[in-house]
C-alpha cells in the first residue's frame, strides 16, 4: 500500500532530477506547502530558485504562474482587473497571475510597497478583493517569493507585516564542485525540467494538508514553542520579537515535519530543527546588534540553547 509519506518521497525524488544537492531545501519547501504556508527564498541570482519552484509545480501537476516584480508593476497586475466589454456592455473580470495553485513571486522586493501589499490578503486568507468583491483562490495555493540579498539599489525591503506571512525563509546557497559538475552533465543535451512529469495530483496535496492537522502536538511541546517565541520578545538583541502568528506557523511546520519523518506526533527536535527557518525572518534586531553584524539566525540558535526542553519529552527526543 502506497502511503502519503511514500508519495511525498516520490515528489522529492522527482524534483531532485532538476534541483541538484538541495534535498533539505526541497523538503522544507514541501513542509511549507503541506502546512498551508508560503516560502521566501533569499539568495544570489543563478542558484536555481526559479527552477525549484517550477519543478515543484510540475511534480504536483499544479497550475503555475510567475509574477516578475518590477518598480512599475501595479496591484491590478497581480490580482486582476475588471475590463468593460463594449459588446456585452458589462464589466468582465480578468484574473491576474495570483489566481494559480503555485505562484512564483520573482524579485518581490523590486516592486513598490503598494504592489507588495496586494499579496497580503492572498498569503494570509487565500483570497483577493477586486472592486469590492472578495474572490477565493483555488486550493492548494502556494507562493514562493524570491529576493536578492545583494542588489539593494532600486529595491523596497519587505515590511514586517509582509515577512510575517511567510511560513519559512530559506537560502539555497552555491552548489559544491561535484554538484555543479552534475548540473553541467544534466544540462548538456536538454533541460531535465522539460521531461519532468507529475507524480502527485493537487487533490492528493489537499488530502495530505488535511492529514497534517491530525499530527499530535502535546501540551508540553506547545509550551516549548511558546517559551521560544516569548524569549524572542525579551532578548536584549531583539527590538521586535515574533508575533503569535509565528507561534502558529512553528506548530504547523512542526506537524508537517513530523509527518514527513513518518511520526504521528511532534517532538522537541522537530521544533528545534525548524525554529531558525520559521522565526528568524520575523524578528527585528536592535541597531546595536545589526552594527555588530549579528544575525537573527544566531539569536534564534542562542535562544534554542537556553530554553530548556520539556522534561516529559526528553525520552522521545533521544529515542
Amino acid at each position: 500500500m502506497v502511503t502519503s509519506r511514500d508519495q511525498i518521497e516520490k515528489v522529492i525524488s522527482n524534483i531532485e532530477q532538476v534541483v541538484v544537492g538541495k534535498r533539505k531545501e526541497v523538503e522544507l519547501s514541501l513542509i511549507a506547502l503541506f502546512a498551508g504556508g508560503h516560502v521566501l527564498l533569499e539568495d544570489v541570482p543563478g542558484v536555481g530558485k526559479t527552477m525549484m519552484v517550477k519543478a515543484i509545480a510540475r511534480s504536483l501537476g499544479a497550475e503555475f504562474k510567475r509574477i516578475q516584480f518590477t518598480p512599475d508593476l501595479l496591484p491590478s497586475d497581480v490580482t486582476g482587473v475588471s475590463i468593460y466589454n463594449q459588446r456585452s456592455q458589462q464589466f468582465e473580470f480578468r484574473p491576474g497571475p495570483i489566481m494559480a495553485n503555485i505562484v512564483l513571486a520573482d524579485e518581490i522586493n523590486r516592486t513598490s510597497p503598494k504592489t507588495q501589499s496586494a499579496l497580503l490578503e492572498s498569503l494570509e486568507e487565500g483570497s483577493v478583493t477586486v472592486d469590492g468583491e472578495t474572490l477565493q483562490l483555488e486550493k492548494p495555493f502556494f507562493v514562493m517569493a524570491t529576493q536578492n540579498p545583494i542588489e539593494y539599489a532600486g529595491t523596497f525591503p519587505l515590511p514586517e507585516a509582509q515577512l510575517d506571512r511567510f511560513l519559512l525563509k530559506l537560502n539555497l546557497g552555491y552548489p559544491s564542485a561535484m554538484e555543479e559538475l552534475e548540473v553541467l552533465n544534466r544540462l548538456q543535451h536538454r533541460h531535465p525540467l522539460e521531461s519532468l512529469e507529475a507524480v502527485m495530483s493537487t487533490n492528493e496535496v489537499i488530502a495530505i494538508q488535511t492529514e497534517m492537522t491530525n499530527i499530535l502536538v502535546s501540551e508540553e511541546v506547545k509550551m516549548y514553542m511558546v517559551d521560544l517565541v516569548h524569549e524572542t520578545r525579551r532578548h536584549r538583541s531583539v527590538e521586535l520579537g515574533v508575533s503569535p502568528r509565528g507561534t502558529i506557523a512553528l506548530m504547523k511546520a512542526s506537524q508537517a515535519y513530523a509527518f514527513l519523518q513518518g511520526r504521528e506526533y511532534v517532538i522537541p527536535d522537530d521544533v528545534k530543527h525548524l525554529a531558525p527557518y520559521v522565526l528568524a525572518h520575523r524578528m527585528m534586531l536592535t541597531a546595536e546588534s545589526r552594527m555588530s553584524n549579528r544575525t537573527a539566525e544566531e539569536v534564534v540558535h542562542s535562544i534554542l540553547e537556553h530554553v530548556s526542553i520539556p522534561v516529559n519529552q526528553r525520552r522521545l527526543t533521544r529515542s
